[in-house]
């Protein structure tokens, strides 16, 4: 029997931990059809059928169960001898694939990404956007950047850029025809204009002063997903937004909206790269980390 090779057997368990040619192929950055005839062959050389594959789901045989369970770890430790060798000649190599929102892939790109492919080349750097709060480890990821608030208590976190401020802003128009509110809860009375989370929940307005933190699921005929996009509705006078402060800068610097519950919106802790504390850590991932300290 002919040896299957290193990126045969990587292939193979690329698309049996995705359960998908297409999110496999999206992970290693090669086409679908590189990978099915990497199986294939695979298959061929081994005799024995791999996977069950169907236009809409991929599933192990129990053959694949048991060799995905024997190359794993071998595979994984492989890796890791290549690029610790690396690093110790001074070199950063790989893939470091990142998950973030929106906002944090892009404070990234404008504050780390220049310096940090300037210093290694070496890296191919992967930087994908996604609303939702994902499991990193399950779906590939080296590392997430996310609120403080929202990384998960057994990761390690460090901070990355400053506190984010949210505000709650109107137009001048509005609050000409509707009484400025002055606790949270007086939102109930007013036009909100309400926020749809990536989990698909409204996001309940939360609030706090002298110690005292209060939640309100605020009412209103309009509800969106999109910072920028609530605060067009806001300086259109639909109603009271509640966003960051980055967002609403320019339309308060201009007077289009002013803020309301001004004392009850300080700042939070910003955000957060994390990644898990009982893993083998990239010297890619390890050399943005110095970057973001020193920043």
């Amino acid at each position: 029997m002919k040896t299957p090779t290193f990126s045969d057997l990587k292939a193979f368990m690329a698309v049996a931990e995705q359960r998908s040619f297409r999110r496999a192929a999206d992970f290693s950055g090669v086409t679908r059809s590189t990978l099915s005839h990497a199986i294939r062959g695979l298959e061929a050389r081994l005799g024995v059928r791999l996977l069950h594959r169907t236009t809409r789901s991929v599933a192990l045989t129990e053959a694949g169960e048991e060799l995905l369970r024997r190359i794993s770890p071998h595979l994984t430790g492989l890796e890791q001898a290549l690029e610790d060798v690396a690093d110790t000649r001074g070199q950063v190599l790989g893939t470091l694939r990142i998950n973030g929102g929106q906002e944090a892939i892009q404070l990234l790109l404008q504050t780390i990404v220049p310096e940090y492919l300037a210093r290694y080349p070496g890296v191919s750097l992967d930087l994908v956007v996604d609303g939702r709060l994902v499991d990193i480890v399950a779906e590939g990821f080296d590392a997430g950047i996310r609120l403080a608030e929202d990384v998960p208590a057994d990761m390690v976190a460090v901070r990355f850029g400053g506190d984010v401020h949210f505000l709650a802003v109107a137009s001048p128009s509005y609050l000409a025809q509707h009484p400025a509110p002055t606790v949270p809860d007086d939102l109930t009375q007013h036009q909100c204009i309400r926020q749809r989370l990536p989990s698909g929940k409204r996001y309940r307005w939360e609030f706090s002063r002298h110690g005292q933190s209060i939640s309100v699921d605020v009412p209103g005929t309009l509800t969106l997903n999109s910072s920028p996009l609530m605060v067009c509705a806001a300086i259109q006078g639909l109603g009271i937004a509640y966003v960051p402060e980055v967002h609403a800068r320019s339309a308060l610097e201009d007077g289009r909206l002013v803020t309301v519950l001004e004392p009850w919106c300080p700042p939070i802790p910003g955000l957060c790269l994390w990644f898990p504390a009982n893993r083998h850590m990239p010297a890619s991932l390890r050399a943005l980390i110095d970057i973001i300290k020193q920043g």
